[in-house]
Parts: C-alpha cells; structure tokens; sequence
C-alpha cells in the first residue's frame, strides 16, 4: 500500500490547493516522500500507511533528524519562506476504503 498511500495523499493534498513539488525525493541518507507547497509555505511530508496508530512511532527522533537533514539540502537549492513537517498516516477501511489523518507542524 505504500506507493498507493503516497498518491492518495498527493491527491488529497491537492484538493487541498498544494502543488506536489517532488515525490521519494533523496538526499542525506533520507527520502522524504512527498514535498508540496501552497503560496510561499512548503511542507516536507512523510506518509505511513499502517493499520493503527504506530504509525506516529515509526517517525522517531532518528527518523525526524534524517528527514531534517534531507530537507535542509533541498531547501539549499529552492527560495522558501516559510517550510514545516507533516506526517500523513493513511489507513484502509476492512471495505478497502482510504481514511486519512494529518499531522501538522509534527515536529
């Protein structure tokens, strides 16, 4: 479900008046899944989709530092004002449907 959870957050982000700037975008050992933007604020956005609420544990410190390190080189090269972390985590219904909640501002 991994790539899948990456496009339906994509899409709903979107709707949502994002621009998908870059996906599985590497760099410093990291790979942030999703980088979007909306006027001058861009967010770093790290998708889990896991049945239950491990997936806030799965970013852990560890996890956090190596995304910061990734953004902070992709910042490097882009013109930004203002960027934060979110943590999408996508859940399937036992009907197979997609529910989705978003962490803002995660860490």
């Amino acid at each position: 479900m991994g790539v899948d959870a990456e496009a339906f957050v994509a899409a709903y982000l979107a709707d949502e008046g994002f621009v998908v700037l870059e996906r599985n975008w590497q760099a410093a050992g990291a790979e942030i899944d999703l980088i979007v933007g909306r006027g001058g604020l861009v967010r770093f956005v790290e998708v889990k989709a896991r049945p239950d609420e491990s997936a806030w544990d799965a970013v852990t410190t560890d996890k956090q530092r190596r995304l910061r390190r990734a953004a902070e080189a992709w910042l490097a090269h882009h013109d930004v004002d203002e960027c934060a972390f979110m943590v999408a985590w996508v859940k399937a219904g036992d009907d197979g449907s997609l529910g989705l909640e978003l962490l803002d501002d995660a860490f």
